[in-house]
């Protein structure tokens, strides 16, 4: 499987720390492999080492401590879960009632939960 090159301007998903919200960065250095090295928000306008959202995931959210997803559970911002198809997450926000956000390696999804059976 072929990496992505990426070049300065270009546009990666990370998660903004001052924001809290997935959103697309811009690219301001790439290291001498293509790798981008710093990015910035351009909503807010912060500076800052890129983070892959894969790193961010597996640091945050060990897969032993996540149980597996159940749509029928409640879940609170922060806890982590493990998804069939997504591999291991971490709540970012809860939306509505039966609506939450999770931060998964490939980006943020939104899930259900609080469902009755």
């Amino acid at each position: 499987m072929e990496k992505h090159q990426f070049a300065v301007g270009d546009r990666v998903e990370q998660l903004c720390a001052v924001c809290g919200e997935e959103k697309g960065h811009v690219v301001l250095s790439v290291g001498k492999r293509g790798q981008v090295t710093r990015v910035n928000c351009p909503q807010c306008g912060t500076s800052g080492r890129f983070k892959s959202l894969k790193a961010i995931t597996e640091k945050r959210s060990p897969a032993g401590e996540s149980r597996p997803y159940d749509w029928t559970r409640t879940y609170r911002k922060g806890q982590a879960m493990l998804h069939p198809k997504f591999g291991v997450g971490e709540v970012t926000a809860v939306i509505e009632p039966q609506k939450i956000d999770v931060l998964f390696s490939d980006r943020v999804r939104r899930l259900i939960h609080s469902r009755e059976g």
